[in-house]
């Protein structure tokens, strides 16, 4: 099978594309590169790299395609609100134009990476447990462009009856990539470890998060691309580890390492206001497609601790893990200022 990746250079992206490589998929990449292809590069020999803008995409690329993993887009609430008008055509539209070109060209299976953060209440949150029917009404502008490209492929599946697309709610995200990433919770965390040896922990560590592995979300789409048709078309996974209450990780994150480096937990206990938190079911994925997550927390800090180390210098200072490129806004904030630099110097550094 020919396996379209959208956002395959992305932080999942890279490890879903190692992983369709490593189980013998014949894979396609189209990504708009903002962080480069270095993420991939243990995956370049054996698959095809087509750089692009998923709003505008060529037909040509869907060319040979028997299924899509579409992953690409901005990836949080800091990035969305960023840009909105953006964010709309990158998460929303661009996923209509996507699923469209799947249907005229009979591409069946389109596995879609949407976010369990359609589920958050904003100030009105409470410890009630989600699932995949529960009554949705995101209030961010990332989640509601993630919310409406879900309706837009669960009407065009209604409407076709050989497009397959499946949607995964993702919790947050957690471990090492080839494409690395810092600004979600648990590596925050470690970098923050290692950084400062202390994690501070706001309004008492009481928000709950749904937390998933790198590897086993990557798992969940494989998962739904081999899966049968009847248990997958137009339905709706939460892909979910567990729920952990904030501190909880903080002190997940503090005995991983702590063969490795002591750390001390920071916790301001003013009640403060809490905007997200919010808990989701894991069941569904188990029962209809018989998946297992098996990655823990203390398991990915714990590789993630040793990637680290390899960033020490002789005297045991880190280097940069606060880079731009590890952290999503702080990298297109930076994108944006170097393109209004290079226009005004002519469009060229030469």
């Amino acid at each position: 099978m020919k396996v379209l990746v959208t956002g395959g250079a992305g932080y999942l992206g890279s490890i879903v594309v190692s992983e369709l490589v490593s189980k013998g998929y014949d894979v396609r990449v189209f990504d708009k590169l903002y962080f480069g292809k270095e993420g991939l590069t243990d995956s370049l020999k054996r698959i095809e790299i087509v750089q692009g803008d998923i709003r505008k995409p060529n037909k040509t690329i869907f060319n040979n395609i028997e299924a899509v993993v579409h992953l690409a887009g901005l990836s949080n609430d800091p990035s969305a609100e960023f840009n909105p008008k953006a964010n709309e055509q990158i998460n929303t539209r661009a996923t209509k134009t996507l699923a469209n070109i799947c249907i005229n060209k009979g591409i069946k299976r389109f596995t879609f990476a949407s976010s369990a953060s359609v589920y958050d209440k904003g100030l009105k949150a409470t410890e009630e447990l989600q699932d995949e029917t529960s009554e949705l009404n995101p209030l961010a502008a990332y989640s509601k462009s993630k919310y409406n490209a879900e309706n837009i492929l669960l009407e065009l599946s209604q409407q076709n009856k050989d497009f397959c697309p499946v949607i995964l709610r993702q919790g947050t995200i957690y471990g090492q990539s080839p494409r690395m990433r810092y600004d979600l919770v648990v590596n925050t965390f470690v970098k923050k470890a290692f950084i400062n040896n202390r994690l501070k922990v706001f309004c008492k560590g009481d928000q709950w998060r749904p937390l998933v592995s790198i590897r086993d979300c990557a798992r969940a789409h494989l998962a739904c691309l081999e899966a049968d048709e009847e248990k997958i078309k137009g339905e709706i996974f939460n892909v979910s580890y567990d729920n952990f209450r904030i501190l909880d990780v903080a002190h997940r994150v503090k005995d991983a390492l702590k063969d490795i480096i002591n750390v001390e937990i920071d916790v301001d206990y003013k009640s403060g206001r809490i905007d997200r938190s919010y808990q989701i079911s894991n069941k569904k994925l188990e029962e209809k497609l018989g998946f297992r997550y098996k990655i823990s927390i203390n398991e990915s800090v714990q590789e993630m601790a040793e990637n680290i180390k390899d960033f020490l210098d002789k005297e045991r200072k880190i280097i940069d893990l606060e880079a731009p490129i590890y952290h999503n806004i702080a990298w297109l904030e930076h994108l944006v200022d170097m393109e209004k630099r290079i226009e005004q110097i002519g469009g060229s550094v030469f």
